[in-house]
């Protein structure tokens, strides 16, 4: 945990902003999982379920579809993720941390809505698209957003809330289907994503909080100072953490926006008179506002980010540990652990399930105080070594048929997920670069991931039946050694560094970069 002297930073009005931004996550994990359970129900693929046995006179009791269409209606959430990560970045950098949640809120609630109600397959693929779109975006600007509101030291315990809430979600939706995966009721399900969805747009409407840090990045020092102090407290002493943002002081904002003011006086009363014999003080004042203005016009886009010798290895970086989250294999469990463990240990597929999603929100929850203990490589280098080591036991396990050697070896492989590839990704993605570029830089990041995502979903079940049961798993083994020797060789530690100029040893001198 946090040292204890660290808690007076721990306010109702941080916590609540922490829980209701991270809906957006939560909500990705639930939609990413909600159709699990209650597939067969869904298309009519169990005895009892017919297209002429309805509840009301409006809703059919399920959708008569083949497998291809099923599994387009799963995949199509990560296509619509895809595109709402890409087009969020940009715009949280230029609107900012709060307009573009509430908007990712609004297409959360658009989608489930479509989904619940859904009368064919068309409506039922848009429904699932647009639910992407809020998710995608979610879980680019949620970490983000966490980032800078959490205290400076403890960036990476409150960073670890992005992967504790998806865990939330898969865990959520797996009990409502545990209940309700027959009849109608899978409406439910699928509608609770919305109602979620609609608290968090009305919490963070009626309460909700600009991040400080951008409202320092993009030039309005008096109103990030305002609601920094209103997150930490009114008897906190924010001085050191406002230097971070590179202003010298509290005293430095207020001065500032007094001689904003005073020089919209004066000019208004001397307009052909720019500057006097004794005006220096004034213009040199001045200046700092002028240059905040050029930061926050200075936003990166895309390209620009990769075009950036000083930018582009972060870009790698993040991009690259974004994929090892899925390419180590994580997604092939939470999807498709129902068989997997039902074969092995036959028991109850959706229990087991359920009993995964509970260690999988302990472990990470347990492991959160380990990212700013011992830092984010460390608990990234542990976490890729345990999952590579379980998809080698494992691998053995399914193909020799040892039921007590498979089930140790997924309780490892999520549990070593948990404690590192599954927060510390999305807090490099904030970690690794400066203010102009990060919403760029993440909206790379989770595209790689999105794509990853899909990718595990669309092909883990073909190859490991073209390959035999349990062999994939040695890909994912071979993954894990790759992305292990790529973190240990590239990544830098940024636990305890002020911005990426430290992160990554870069110098300035005169206020400028080298």
């Amino acid at each position: 945990m946090p040292d204890r002297g660290t808690y007076h930073d721990w306010t109702p009005y941080l916590f609540y902003l922490l829980l209701t931004s991270a809906l957006g996550p939560l909500l990705f994990g639930y939609h990413l999982a909600e159709l699990n359970e209650p597939e067969q129900v869904i298309r009519c693929a169990l005895p009892t379920t017919t297209t002429t046995t309805t509840t009301s006179s409006t809703f059919p009791q399920c959708l008569p579809m083949s497998t291809p269409q099923f599994a387009l209606i799963s995949s199509i959430f990560t296509l619509g993720g895809l595109l709402g990560a890409l087009t969020s970045g940009p715009l949280t950098t230029k609107y900012g941390r709060l307009p573009t949640m509430l908007l990712s809120s609004v297409f959360a609630a658009l989608g489930p809505a479509l989904a619940a109600t859904t009368l064919n397959i068309p409506m039922f693929v848009t429904g699932r698209f647009i639910a992407g779109l809020g998710a995608g975006a979610a879980t680019v600007i949620v970490p983000i957003y966490i980032s800078e509101i959490a205290p400076p030291n403890q960036k990476g315990f409150f960073g670890s809330t992005t992967q504790i809430m998806i865990n939330m979600g898969i865990l959520t939706t797996q009990l409502l289907g545990l209940f309700l995966s027959k009849g109608q009721l899978w409406r439910i399900i699928l509608g609770v994503g919305g109602v979620i969805a609609v608290l968090q747009f009305g919490a963070l409407y009626l309460a909700g909080q600009e991040s400080p840090k951008w409202l320092a990045d993009n030039g309005m020092a008096g109103r990030a100072k305002k609601a920094l102090q209103r997150i930490r407290g009114h008897e906190a002493d924010i001085e050191e953490e406002v230097k971070g943002w590179g202003i010298e002081s509290v005293q430095d904002m207020e001065d500032e926006e007094e001689t904003l003011l005073s020089g919209q006086d004066h000019m208004s009363s001397h307009p052909a008179s720019p500057s006097g014999p004794d005006g220096a003080p004034d213009i040199h004042a001045s200046s700092k506002p002028g240059k905040k203005a050029e930061k926050a016009a200075k936003t990166l886009g895309f390209l620009a980010v990769l075009q950036s010798p000083d930018i582009r290895p972060a870009v790698l970086a993040v991009v690259t540990i974004m994929l090892a989250q899925q390419l180590c294999g994580i997604n092939s469990i939470v999807m498709y652990g129902v068989s997997l463990l039902s074969d092995l240990l036959a028991a109850n597929a959706a229990l087991l399930n359920v009993l995964v999603a509970v260690l999988n929100v302990i472990v990470t929850t347990a492991a959160a105080p380990l990212v700013d203990r011992i830092g984010r490589k460390p608990c990234l280098l542990i976490s890729i070594g345990g999952m590579g080591t379980s998809s080698i036991l494992l691998a053995f396990g399914i193909m020799n048929a040892i039921p007590v050697l498979s089930a140790i070896s997924v309780l490892l492989f999520v549990a070593s997920f948990g404690i590192g590839l599954g927060p510390v990704p999305f807090l490099l993605s904030s970690e690794l670069v400066a203010a102009e570029a990060v919403g760029a830089t993440q909206s790379w990041a989770l595209a790689a991931n999105w794509i990853a995502t899909f990718a595990v979903a669309q092909f883990f079940p073909l190859v490991n039946e073209r390959l035999g049961k349990g062999q994939v798993y040695f890909i994912f083994a071979g993954f894990a050694l790759l992305f292990g020797g790529f973190t240990a060789w590239f990544v830098p530690e940024t636990r305890g560094r002020r911005d990426a100029d430290e992160v990554w040893g870069r110098r300035k001198d005169g206020g400028r970069e080298d």
